[in-house]
C-alpha cells in the first residue's frame, strides 16, 4: 500500500466511495431526478425524504471527524473559493433543466449505464465533454468573466455565519441542521417503514464522509500534492474521459476511481436484483433531447462548481452556502423542465 503512487491511492479511495454510492442508488433508490419526479408527479415522497437521511449522515459525520482533526473542511474547494451566488443559481438552474431533458444527472447516468443502459453512456460522454468546454475550453473565458472564481481570504460558509450571528460552533451548527433534516425525513411514515432505503441512505452519507476523511489523510501524506475531494460528477467525468484517452496527460486520480466505482456499484446492484439489461435509444428525438440536456448539465455543473451530488451532498455536508443554494436551484430547474416535458405530451 505504501508503495502505491498518491494518484493510485486517491483512485482507490474514490473507488470505494463510488461503489457504495452506486449500490445505494441501485438498492436504495437514491436518485436526484427520481426523487423529484416521484414527489411531484407520483405522490411518493420517500425518495425525496431519503435525501434528508443522506445529508444528515454526511453532514454530522463530516463535522464530527473535522472536530477530531480528521477532515480539513477549509482545505476543500467549497471553502477555498469565495462563494458566487449567481454561479450557484444560474449554474444550478441550467443543470436542473438539463437533467430533466436528459432524464438523469451525471451520477444517475453512471448508475443507469452500470445497469446496461447505453443511452446513459451518451449522456455521460457528452456531459464530460461540455464540462471541459466550459472549464478550460472555448466557453472558459466567458464563464470567468460572468462567474469569476476568487480565492477566499478567510473562513466562510453556513457555520461561519452561525458563529457570527449566534456564537454557535461548527459542530453544533452541523448537528442542528442535520437534526432538522433527519426529523423532516423520518416524519414521513412511508419512509420510516422502508428500512432498506434508510440503511442505504446512511451508507451513501458515510461514503461522502469516507472520501473526505481519506482524502484529507492523503493530502497530508502527499504534503498537499493531492487535493481534498468529495464525490462530484461533472468535471470529474471529463477528467476520467481524458484519462481513458490519454492516461499520461492527466494520470489516475480520485475522479477516475469515483466514476468507475459508481458504475461498478450500480452493476453489482443491478445484477443482484436481476435488473441488468441492455437498452438503447429507439427515438432520434429522445436522443437529441438527452444530448442537449447533457450539454446543459456539463456547462451548468461547472458554472455552479458542482452537480446535484457535488454541491447538493458534498458541498452541503461541508456547510458551504453553495450547497443548499445550488441544490435548490437544481430542483427548480428540474421542475420547470419536467413540467415542460409533460405538457409536451398532452394532446393539443
Amino acid at each position: 500500500m505504501e508503495d502505491l503512487p498518491f494518484g493510485a491511492l486517491a483512485a482507490l479511495i474514490g473507488l470505494v466511495g463510488g461503489i457504495v454510492l452506486g449500490l445505494a442508488a441501485r438498492l436504495g433508490d437514491f436518485c436526484t431526478l427520481g426523487a423529484l419526479e416521484s414527489a411531484l408527479y407520483g405522490a411518493d415522497q420517500r425518495r425525496l425524504r431519503l435525501w434528508g437521511v443522506v445529508l444528515a449522515t454526511a453532514m454530522l459525520g463530516t463535522h464530527v471527524l473535522a472536530a477530531a482533526g480528521l477532515i480539513d473542511i477549509g482545505g476543500t474547494i467549497y471553502h477555498q473559493m469565495v462563494w458566487n451566488p449567481w454561479g450557484s443559481v444560474v449554474g444550478g438552474l441550467l443543470f436542473g433543466y438539463g437533467m430533466a431533458l436528459a432524464g438523469n444527472c451525471g451520477f444517475g447516468a453512471l448508475v443507469r449505464f452500470g445497469g446496461g443502459d447505453l443511452r446513459s453512456m451518451v449522456i455521460v460522454v457528452v456531459m464530460g465533454i461540455f464540462a471541459f468546454v466550459a472549464l478550460s475550453g472555448p466557453l472558459a473565458p466567458l464563464r470567468i468573466v460572468l462567474f469569476p472564481q476568487v480565492e477566499a481570504t478567510g473562513p466562510q460558509g453556513i457555520a461561519e455565519t452561525a458563529r457570527t450571528l449566534a456564537g454557535l460552533g461548527p459542530t453544533l451548527t452541523a448537528a442542528l441542521v442535520a437534526g432538522a433534516l433527519l426529523f423532516w425525513s423520518l416524519l414521513h411514515a412511508p419512509l420510516r417503514r422502508s428500512r432498506h432505503m434508510i440503511g442505504w441512505g446512511v451508507a451513501a452519507g458515510l461514503a461522502v464522509v469516507w472520501c473526505l476523511a481519506a482524502m484529507t489523510w492523503l493530502n497530508e501524506a502527499s504534503l498537499g500534492a493531492v487535493a481534498i475531494e468529495g464525490p462530484s460528477y461533472t468535471a470529474p467525468i471529463g477528467r476520467t474521459l481524458i484519462f481513458l484517452m490519454t492516461s499520461t496527460a492527466g494520470g489516475i486520480t480520485f475522479s477516475v476511481g469515483s466514476i468507475a466505482g459508481v458504475a461498478l456499484g450500480a452493476l453489482a446492484g443491478s445484477m443482484s436484483r436481476g435488473l441488468f439489461r441492455w437498452e438503447a435509444c429507439e427515438d432520434p428525438r429522445e436522443l437529441g433531447r438527452q444530448v442537449s440536456g447533457a450539454a446543459m448539465m456539463g456547462v451548468g455543473g461547472v458554472v455552479a462548481m458542482g452537480c446535484s451530488i457535488g454541491q447538493g451532498v458534498t458541498g452541503f455536508a461541508l456547510l458551504a452556502w453553495s450547497g443548499p443554494v445550488t441544490l435548490a436551484a437544481i430542483a427548480v430547474g428540474t421542475a420547470i423542465g419536467l413540467r415542460q416535458l409533460i405538457r409536451g405530451f398532452q394532446p393539443e
